[in-house]
């Protein structure tokens, strides 16, 4: 005899079939339905502390997996806090399935309580969303949103699930074949615009790889290095790329743009061809893109047709999987003669990265810079840990002076900026790789917007650390108003009392360290490293005064790159 299920338990075996391992959200009125049956099912609920937390903590999970990372919220207000976390995925190309509670079908559009047009208002910030109206859809519904979530240019999907639905009775069966006609994403590029390129590549003599968060994605990092020593040549890292090549590697130049070194900036600005893969020539790296890289050729390769020639012209576009075109390019390279050497090219990056290094200075005395925070812990992991950060100068540092060899263990919201990311993202990190030390590097600003999911963290034993670098300001904004506006300062200054965070962190259930002056910082993160069994949070009281160089300012050409606040001060017009 056919099983009756109700949607509810419906959407928790349909979520099963899918190998969900763990589900991170919060219930209420309209998705409770939802919540009873998951109390029967193998797969793990974390209970954040607020909707977009939990949003952040699907996201950290797919950063660190590969995997679809999901939420599971009830409506109105928990929908659309949780809109943050979706725009944050969307941007940033974060594979997740939020799923939401809806007021009942015959409710909708009569204001009832906690109602809220979640479809319509998710729209613009999900790859795909749908409004589920039949209890019996929603296998196929799950099915879908999975499958849409993992492939292609990933990102985001969202399904809205009205509590009639979830209460009504539905003939369990299995999801069907998926069946989205007009969903067709590439996989393997052209193969003449791969020759194209590979003629493009033999020509130059100055390129450059720029590689975006698209191999990351694709999981192409073995096909990057091959092809990157086949041809030989220089490689630049986007912030959402750090990883996927070593740092080590003599042709891994960095981050480029605004706040990258001088070395990956101006290689880009002097090339003659940007081999383009994953990436998408993004503000932050081009300046003003009148001015970006005026004699460079673009090949650009990209899964989403969309982004090709959407900021830069593409002389060769390449529409398809990172991974899968990489293995073409590499098979195209082979069939031809050898790469030429690009010695002399090579020379003058190396020359450059020797006169204009990432430099700063920390006195004995102090006070403690952030960077020496950051150098200090890669020093005693041996860089063996998931780095998750949260939005500003800290972020900044901890992708210049953190040395890093693999994918997937830098995470951190690129796209939208997101402050108050780190905290639900590690925990998000720790769930998924419960065996990597996972430290969030967060400045007191973003803290103290999702800081409370650090009782998550603690009730739920889920063991991230916090390396919290405290400047009692909004760092980022107090530097731009140092510099573009004459030093007023406006509400970007916090206390440097209030909160206490080791005390917070205490009264969260986590162990609380602090370190006043330099000499602490080795000794306070040993302390934390050989403690296991609940969270640690460590309040690194740090420089007010220190600025993130070098930098672009915004709007500008990358030629205008300052390496040092004196620098960028003697370049301002006196007029």
């Amino acid at each position: 005899m056919p099983e009756q299920l109700t949607g509810a338990q419906a959407l928790i075996r349909s979520l099963e079939y899918e190998g969900v391992e763990v589900v991170f959200g919060m219930p209420g009125g309209a998705i409770l339905k939802a919540y009873d049956p998951i109390i029967e099912s193998p797969i793990r609920h974390v209970l954040a502390r607020h909707e977009q937390g939990a949003g952040h903590m699907a996201s950290g999970y797919a950063h660190a997996t590969g995997r679809v990372g999901v939420a599971m919220v009830t409506s109105g207000p928990a929908a659309t806090n949780l809109l943050t976390a979706l725009q944050d995925a969307y941007m940033d190309s974060v594979p997740m399935v939020a799923i939401t509670g809806q007021v009942a079908t015959t409710s909708i559009g009569n204001d009832a309580f906690q109602e809220a047009h979640t479809w319509g208002m998710s729209m613009p910030a999900t790859k795909h969303n749908s409004l589920v109206t039949s209890a019996d859809d929603i296998p196929d519904a799950i099915r879908e949103a999975f499958h849409l979530a993992s492939t292609g240019r990933k990102g985001p999907v969202l399904v809205d699930l009205p509590k009639d639905i979830l209460a009504a009775t539905m003939t369990w069966h299995r999801p069907g074949e998926i069946n989205l006609p007009g969903y067709k994403p590439a996989v393997k590029g052209h193969p003449r615009q791969v020759k194209a390129a590979v003629d493009l590549i033999e020509q130059s003599e100055h390129p450059v790889l720029y590689v975006g968060g698209g191999v990351v994605a694709a999981g192409g990092a073995d096909e990057l290095k091959e092809f990157a020593e086949l041809i030989n040549v220089p490689l630049v890292t986007t912030l959402m790329a750090r990883g996927i090549f070593p740092d080590s590697h003599r042709l891994n130049l960095g981050m480029p743009g605004m706040h990258g070194n001088y070395t990956a900036t101006i290689a880009m600005q002097r090339s003659d061809l940007l081999i383009t893969i994953g990436a998408r020539f993004d503000d932050r790296i081009t300046g003003d893109l009148k001015h970006f890289a005026p004699e460079a050729k673009i090949i650009h390769v990209d899964v989403d047709p969309a982004e090709i020639s959407k900021n830069r012209f593409a002389d060769v576009p390449i529409v398809g999987d990172a991974k899968a075109v990489l293995e073409q390019l590499i098979a195209e390279t082979e069939r031809r003669d050898a790469q030429p050497s690009r010695d002399s090219w090579l020379a003058t990056l190396r020359d450059w990265q020797t006169m204009y290094p990432l430099a700063y200075d920390q006195d004995p005395e102090g006070p403690i810079q952030q960077q020496y925070v950051i150098e200090e812990l890669h020093r005693l992991t041996g860089g063996d840990a998931t780095i998750v950060a949260g939005v500003g100068q800290h972020q900044m540092w901890a992708s210049q002076f953190w040395g890093f060899e693999e994918p997937r263990r830098w995470i951190n919201s690129g796209g939208l900026g997101t402050m108050g990311y780190a905290i639900p993202a590690a925990i998000g990190a720790k769930v998924g790789t419960p065996d990597e030390i996972v430290f969030a590097v967060d400045g007191d600003g973003c803290f103290q917007m999702t800081g409370t999911e650090l009782i998550t963290a603690s009730v739920e034993n889920i063991p991230i650390k916090v390396a919290l670098l405290n400047n009692a300001s909004l760092g980022m904004v107090k530097q731009w108003q140092t510099l573009f506006y004459d030093g007023r300062l406006s509400q970007t200054e916090l206390s440097p009392i209030t909160p206490n965070f080791a005390m917070f962190a205490e009264a969260c259930g986590a162990v609380g360290l602090r370190a006043d002056r330099p000499d602490q910082v080795a000794a306070v993160l040993e302390e934390a490293l050989a403690i296991n069994d609940r969270p640690v949070l460590i309040e690194f009281i740090c420089d007010p005064e220190a600025m993130v160089f070098p930098m672009v300012p915004a709007g500008g050409s990358n030629d205008d790159i300052a390496l040092s606040r004196e620098d960028f001060m003697s370049r301002e017009d006196p007029a």
